[in-house]
């Protein structure tokens, strides 16, 4: 009866181990990623033709994101983290040796392969380790540490790149994530755990269209989940149109240096690490959408602030309410879906949020290099500001769970809790 009574810790030692080697890999990948239009220009690519190669590279997500939550419900999380950890090792060869940007086209859909496996099943494993009271406190900590490589991936990145060259970077890069993949192997074959819900299950087409089935339900039903599909589809878009142009727009407008450009990319994480500490718990107390809206409109804030300012503080700043509002965005809205989602369903309900997957977002970083181009560097930066403004209310208004009776809670609860 004690052992019963005494809490659980907001993090296993399981948890702990797995979340190491995600700031490994993400640490790698956080080198690279804030500076990869500028790699892309440097191998000769135009403004225009690095907004298509990223709207290329997000055909990977758009056909594999579910199929890679769908993977990790049926043959476990760590396994489907596998997968996707092999998938990245061959981007990097493709980085490392690329002779012409196209080259970089390859690595960079191989990279967004390897998201379609791992985020869903992180966000998913992150839930089944967690007590269901407590799950905002936990997302917001893991998620926390986990904004570290936001903060040292830049920097280090910023540094080889500079000192060294793109091919240096992408060689640490490489051997860094390779030491990552290797825990997660060892991890994955010393797994015990059953799938959640039950005992591990093959890969079908018959349980892939069961799973696809209770997910089209829940998207059509007109409820909660409705709305988190549209909201995310819309911020999905609005983002893609800009996100890739930032390292760009401050290299040739702002004339900053790359080592510059890593400053301001890990200030935005570091206060992203340490407001998610204390956002998690406050979306327990407040409830999941006062922080979504709160955080999405101090995004805003940041991106307005990002067009008017012309020095190097007014950049800090802004990029400080990038990290503020990510870190009140970010635990709130994990929490908030792996409470509308049945346990069964988490990996492909994260599949299905956590990147763009409608044909809609696919042509946005195309559309936001021709409004560069067409209108100006601004213009770009305009549409999330837009699309923020526009769905706060919907936010407000939607984002509410239905009540549920002491029993269902209860039952809830227990569902919540990996055995």
């Amino acid at each position: 009866m004690e052992n019963s009574a005494t809490p659980r810790p907001l993090m296993s030692r399981t948890l702990i181990v797995f979340l190491f080697t995600m700031i490994l890999a993400n640490i790698s990948s956080r080198m690279f990623n804030p500076y990869l239009p500028l790699y892309l220009k440097s191998l000769g690519a135009s403004v225009s033709q690095v907004g298509l190669a990223f709207t290329v590279t997000m055909l990977a997500p758009l056909a594999f994101q579910i199929l890679g939550g769908w993977v990790s419900d049926t043959i476990g999380r760590l396994q489907a983290i596998v997968i996707g950890s092999l998938a990245a090792s061959v981007g990097y060869v493709f980085f490392i040796f690329a002779d012409g940007w196209g080259w970089v086209l390859a690595g960079m859909a191989f990279s967004s392969l390897a998201g379609s496996f791992v985020a869903p099943s992180f966000q998913a494993y992150v839930a089944e380790q967690a007590d269901p009271k407590r799950l905002g406190k936990v997302y917001g900590l893991t998620e926390g540490l986990f904004s570290v490589v936001g903060i040292i991936g830049p920097l280090l990145g910023g540094f080889f790149s500079e000192r060294f060259g793109f091919k240096w970077l992408f060689w640490v890069a490489g051997i860094t994530y390779a030491i990552a993949t290797i825990i997660r192997v060892v991890m994955a074959r010393n797994d015990r755990s059953v799938r959640a819900g039950g005992e591990r299950r093959k890969l079908s087409w018959s349980g892939l269209k069961v799973n696809m089935g209770e997910m089209i339900a829940l998207v059509t039903a007109g409820g909660i989940v409705t709305w988190m599909l549209v909201a995310d589809g819309v911020i999905d878009v609005s983002f893609s149109v800009s996100n890739q142009f930032q390292p760009i727009y401050l290299q040739d407008l702002a004339h900053f240096s790359n080592s510059q450009i890593g400053v301001l990319i890990s200030i935005s994480s570091a206060v992203t690490m340490a407001v998610m500490l204390l956002g998690g718990g406050l979306s327990d107390k407040l409830g999941e959408r006062v922080c979504i809206v709160g955080g999405g409109l101090l995004v805003a804030a940041g991106m307005v602030l990002f067009l008017l300012t012309r020095d190097y503080l007014g950049f800090v700043i802004s990029f400080g309410l990038f990290g503020m509002g990510g870190g009140l965005l970010g635990p709130a809205y994990d929490s908030l879906i792996s409470k509308a989602i049945p346990i069964r369903l988490r990996g492909t309900a994260f599949g299905l949020f956590s990147s763009s997957i409608g044909v809609i977002s696919l042509p946005a970083p195309w559309i936001g290099g021709i409004l560069w181009d067409q209108i100006g560097p601004r213009a770009p930066f305009m549409v999330p500001v837009i699309g923020i403004l526009l769905l706060s209310p919907v936010v407000w208004f939607k984002f509410v769970l239905p009540k549920q009776t002491p029993r269902e809670e209860l039952q809830a609860a227990a569902e919540g809790i990996d055995s």
